[in-house]
């Protein structure tokens, strides 16, 4: 009851804000919150949007693998941000698009622009039903399966909950829960940390010391080329990770689009990209904390992505505290899961909508449309979900890189085509191309870690763009140049 009622009144908010935000909207407000949104509010929504419910349960579980190496793709972040305030925004909001892809449209030609929307289109529901599949678990773990309620029947009331506060206000109303999501997600985050360190009897400068002179702690790896932990490897994929996952992403972009200057947008962008780092320096410093602890207990610890759920699920059974401080691990939990993965799944279902609509079925101005395939997108979300909870196996961040690799891969090698090159692109062709690269990509990864033994890691997502890139060129050979 005292999970269920901290999550009550945890709706109850994001419902007064989608209220307050939904009064006369009009399909502007639903696709680019009439471009009046605050840059600061958008700069703080935005952290907790990227960083999801995944985040929260597999990075600090991540240490027990990687150690701290995760945090080199982190600095590689921070100049993917700064190549989309400066590259990309300034195309985006000198164009006035409201979907992105458009772009591709105007440059490259129609088959390239519904190639780009489509990739879009299955990219992010595949993400974000793994993304969202963390909070579903989690709620169905900590609340629902006692009381009896099966999984199917929670998906679908948690989606229902993201229609309903989002129906109205779009995009809008995001730019708001998000920033209370983000407050409650750090929130719980810190809550968590310090019941850790209380709990191991630690002031904060030995909590500190105990981070730092762990074996877990190692930050950097520059001697082996072979491992995916290879410095170049994972701040490089940051890199691009950043540019294709965020500025390449409708989801991402479309709330930085709705900043009321070119210069707003920059400052949200590259002020959330550097607070990246400290924000995951945070995760994976709980992670080697919880190491400690599970020592100390003399506890075998868990698998990866069971390190934090473990732990509060111990800390709740063998606590002798009253009822309410007993189960104030478990609250925070659940909240901060809560804030993460419904900041990032709302704002998916709604750039996914606009996708459709803007886009694939090029009728953003019908209304009543865009209310019915808002549904549709809610609906096909909770098949995603529910089919990812029976086939999954890998750890969930490290399935959701997958995942991009191979479908983001071709929306980087599109824009690269047509920013880098001034070539005509014989267009259509594209669709052919966007399928054979991804393809071509696991052939040859299959083939490289069979004859040498070297398997790809991020760097995946560089070689899908690489060969769409590649496609793209030897088609367009031989006409002429645009200018």
């Amino acid at each position: 009851m005292v999970i269920a009622i901290a999550v009550f009144l945890y709706f109850t908010l994001l419902f007064a804000i989608s209220r307050w935000t939904g009064r006369q909207a009009t399909n502007d407000t639903f696709y680019r919150a009439d471009r009046r949104s605050p840059w600061y509010m958008v700069a703080f929504g935005m952290v907790g949007a990227s960083i999801s419910g995944v985040t929260f349960v597999s990075v600090p579980g991540m240490v027990m693998a990687m150690q701290m190496t995760y945090l080199q793709t982190c600095l590689g972040f921070i100049l993917g941000y700064v190549v989309v305030a400066f590259v990309l925004l300034p195309l985006y909001y000198r164009l006035d698009l409201t979907s992105i892809y458009a772009y591709l449209g105007q440059r490259l030609g129609a088959r390239s622009h519904q190639t780009a929307s489509s990739f879009f289109l299955l990219s992010k529901m595949a993400g974000a039903a793994v993304k969202f599949c963390v909070v579903c678990i989690i709620l169905q773990r900590f609340a629902f399966q006692p009381l009896g309620i099966p999984f199917a029947v929670t998906v679908v009331g948690l989606v229902l909950l993201i229609w309903l506060y989002t129906r109205q206000g779009g995009i809008k109303t995001l730019v708001w829960t998000d920033s209370l999501q983000t407050l409650c997600l750090f929130t719980a985050l810190l809550l968590i940390i310090y019941k850790v360190v209380t709990d191991l009897d630690l002031t904060a400068g030995d909590a500190v010391a105990a981070v730092a002179q762990s074996e877990l702690s190692q930050v950097f790896v520059l001697d082996d080329w072979v491992s995916k932990q290879n410095f170049w490897k994972q701040f490089l994929s940051g890199v691009f990770i950043v540019i294709v996952m965020t500025g390449l992403d409708q989801d991402m972009m479309q709330k930085n689009l709705t900043c009321k200057t070119l210069r707003g947008a920059q400052k949200d962008m590259c002020t959330y990209g550097v607070a990246f780092l400290p924000a995951n320096l945070l995760f994976l410093s709980l992670g080697v904390l919880l190491t400690v602890w599970y020592q100390r207990h003399g506890l075998s610890l868990p698998t990866g992505d069971e390190l934090l759920p473990g732990y509060i699920q111990q800390v709740s059974v063998h606590s002798q505290l009253s009822i309410v401080n007993s189960q104030l691990p478990e609250v925070l939990f659940v909240l901060g899961i809560v804030a993460a993965s419904f900041s990032s799944a709302d704002s998916a279902l709604t750039s996914l909508t606009t996708i459709c609509c803007v886009d694939l079925l090029q009728k953003g101005r019908d209304e009543r449309l865009r209310k019915r395939v808002h549904v549709l997108m809610c609906v096909v979300f909770v098949l995603f979900i529910l089919v990812f909870k029976t086939v999954n196996s890998t750890s969930l961040i490290d399935a959701i890189y997958t995942i991009v690799s191979y479908t983001y891969g071709p929306l980087l090698g599109l824009f690269a085509f047509g920013l880098l090159t001034k070539r005509v692109v014989q267009d259509r062709w594209t669709p052919l191309v966007a399928v054979v690269s991804p393809v071509l990509c696991f052939l040859l990864d299959k083939w490289v870690g069979m004859l040498t033994g070297y398997r790809f890691g991020y760097e995946l997502l560089m070689l899908n763009g690489l060969l769409t890139f590649a496609g793209l060129y030897i088609l367009s050979a031989g006409r002429p140049s645009r200018a």
